[in-house]
């Protein structure tokens, strides 16, 4: 049952419906809204100060889900209940993918692409997104002359070749290809000590 109350039209105030208490037997005014149920969360019961206290007592929202769903629903929850994806996939879906690259800038999944071995700067699918790495590593990189990539064998068979190139016995003993040399064995030893960690 409602109760409607209507003040003084010429005051300029609304009227006011006040419901009844919703709680079985109550005949006290339903002031204070409560959810009717998990699935219904914008439909509410209304209820008064003492019976929304027994009400919000055993509410429980997650009554009758398993961990896993509890744990799903609080997931959704902390993204505001919208679709979301793991940074870098299904970037499709939003028109960042492919068919809105048609110049191939970002590489294959809208990965930055690093510049492949010819030099022409399209880094596309022959080539694998570059991980981040330590400003030696970056100089180890550009000292041995390697692109990313690599593997162990492709770093052992470049710094062969520049051994035998720049060792200061090929070079009649000249001091800058001795300091060559050490800068060489340092990039070798930083990206031997990177593919093992």
């Amino acid at each position: 049952m409602k109760r409607k109350y209507s003040f003084d039209d010429d005051l300029g105030k609304p009227e006011t419906t006040l419901q009844s208490c919703q709680w079985p037997g109550c005949d006290g005014h339903g002031e204070h809204r409560a959810p009717k149920s998990r699935d219904e969360l914008n439909i509410y019961l209304w209820f008064c100060l003492e019976h929304i206290r027994q009400y919000n007592k055993s509410w429980n929202y997650y009554d009758g889900m398993n961990d896993t769903e509890v744990e799903e629903d609080k997931r959704h929850d902390t993204v505001w209940n919208r679709p979301s994806w793991q940074l870098g996939t299904n970037a499709g879906a939003f028109g960042f993918g492919a068919q809105a690259d048609p110049f191939e800038i970002f590489g294959e999944n809208g990965a930055s692409g690093p510049r492949n071995g010819n030099g022409n700067g399209n880094g596309t699918a022959e080539h694998a997104a570059r991980p981040p790495v330590s400003k030696e590593e970056e100089h180890a990189y550009r000292t041995l002359g390697l692109d990313y990539p690599v593997n162990a064998d492709d770093i052992k068979t470049r710094y062969k070749a520049l051994v035998k190139e720049h060792h200061p016995d090929a070079n009649k003993g000249a001091k800058a290809s001795e300091e060559r040399l050490k800068d060489i064995n340092q990039a070798y030893h930083v990206l031997r000590e990177a593919m093992t960690a």
